[in-house]
């Protein structure tokens, strides 16, 4: 048993590009369906315990933040303002804290990075998580993940592998990151793993 008590505590961090970028992917040319949080968040507290074997009794997602460059009204389209708020809303009822900063002057995120950076040290260097899920797959984060561990948080770096049909989106990992995390999952390849079949459709929710 951990030296928390039966529950280990994940804590999610997600670069919300990196993650949009996938679930779109996934809906529209792999037709899976819709990339849903509760589901994915059960499927990283199995995830975790199945490589950590037992060293607690259960896995629990305590906390999880969404880091992401916003438009603003002027700047959107009417398109893109529904789609933030339907997306806010995916947000709030999967408890999930949104944690949106402006887009600079030239329309890009400027900042992100360092904001969830400073929000996954001030989680886990408060001691309120024994385990960081990294939703990204950004070498950016390698010094992250180090301080993590200095201070006894567990890093899983969780990303998606793939490329679209015509190039345009791609998802990937830096290999110093995956390097430096503790534990890894390419949750696109678990599409072609026999053991873990099940577990890539779980998260999926057809309209």
């Amino acid at each position: 048993m951990g030296e928390h008590g039966a529950i280990c505590r994940l804590g999610v961090f997600y670069d919300g590009t990196f993650f949009s970028i996938a679930r779109n992917y996934y809906y529209h040319e792999r037709q899976l369906g819709w990339l849903r949080f509760p589901e994915f968040h059960r499927f990283l507290e199995r995830y975790v315990g199945l490589r950590e074997q037992g060293l607690f009794a259960s896995y629990k997602v305590v906390y999880a933040a969404w880091h992401q460059g916003l438009y603003t009204s002027k700047d959107a389209s009417a398109e893109q303002l529904k789609r933030d708020r339907d997306q806010y809303h995916d947000l709030m009822h999967a408890g999930v804290d949104p944690k949106f900063l402006p887009m600079s002057q030239k329309l890009r995120e400027k900042g992100v990075d360092v904001a969830l950076a400073v929000d996954a040290l001030q989680v886990g260097l408060g001691k309120m998580i024994d385990v960081a899920v990294l939703v990204t797959g950004d070498g950016d984060f390698v010094p992250l993940v180090r301080t993590l561990n200095k201070q006894g948080v567990r890093v899983l770096a969780a990303y998606f592998k793939f490329e679209s049909k015509d190039g345009s989106k791609k998802g990937f990992i830096n290999e110093r990151l995956l390097s430096a995390a503790n534990y890894a999952v390419d949750i696109d390849a678990l599409g072609s793993s026999k053991e873990h079949k099940q577990d890539f459709a779980t998260p999926f929710c057809k309209p």
